[in-house]
């Protein structure tokens, strides 16, 4: 067996504390019974009590929750639908198709969000759910498409003929043979979509209406005015459900 060296000891553990250590304190100081967050005054759960009573919080989660699922259907019908398309072809712009399609995830948000705002204003849409779903769907089609379609480059395509061959329908090959293969491709990037859209800052602040806050606008306009505990207290719930929601997924993987 290799042994490992002291230096790759310490630089992993270094890494370690780095990546984990605030999160840590961010769990730790949600208990914080001062405002300050540099200052530990004893143990409370008063801004848990605060989180759960504020309104705004839960008026934006729920529109994030409502973005990112509207996001996701659309970038699934176009991001599939695309892969599709381009399956069992050997088209001679295949490579600069699939480098085209990644652009929008390879451009800096702040010029995309400006580019929507611009192109939303000059088409007089009004700014709300329906532009930020499409300004987001922009960044979340690419990872739908580019892993479903590797996905469907791995797959035998005998496999659909021998169904057409025992008499299945078009219909009846994709929904028996075809979605089952590339569906855990097509959860994964709804899965990552997801995550993109309710994290999503800048694009949406530049295509949001008035009427309109997500939760991470609101944590934005909130850290102007200072973080309180009642922010770490919002980020370890988050962080409960989804390491509640892994643990979840893994059980019934291996199940």
């Amino acid at each position: 067996m290799k042994k490992v060296s002291k230096a790759a000891v310490i630089f992993l553990g270094l890494v370690t504390v780095l990546n984990y250590l605030p999160i840590i304190l961010t769990v730790v100081y949600s208990f914080n019974k001062s405002k300050l967050t540099s200052v530990w005054e004893g143990f409370s759960l008063d801004w848990y009590k605060m989180l759960f009573n504020d309104g705004d919080i839960k008026k934006a989660l729920l529109n994030s929750i409502i973005l990112a699922v509207l996001t996701c259907m659309l970038s699934l019908v176009i991001g599939v639908s695309a892969a599709l398309a381009m399956r069992g072809k050997k088209l001679i712009f295949d490579d600069f198709i699939s480098g085209f399609a990644s652009l929008p995830i390879m451009i800096p948000e702040i010029i995309l969000g400006m580019v929507f705002m611009a192109i939303f204003s000059y088409m007089n849409l009004p700014f709300g759910f329906v532009t930020m779903t499409i300004a987001h769907s922009s960044f979340c089609v690419p990872y739908i498409f580019l892993i479903v379609r590797a996905r469907l480059m791995g797959m035998d395509l005998s496999l659909e003929e021998a169904a057409r061959d025992l008499g299945a329908s078009e219909f009846e090959t994709f929904r028996d043979v075809t979605l089952p293969y590339i569906l855990p491709g097509i959860a994964s990037g709804l899965l990552l979509s997801f995550a993109m859209s309710f994290d999503d800052v800048v694009i949406s602040i530049f295509t949001t209406g008035p009427s309109v806050n997500t939760l991470a606008i609101k944590i934005y306009t909130k850290m102007k005015t200072g973080i309180t505990p009642e922010i770490n207290a919002l980020a370890t719930v988050i962080l409960v459900i989804t390491v509640l929601m892994i643990f979840i997924s893994e059980r019934t993987r291996k199940d």
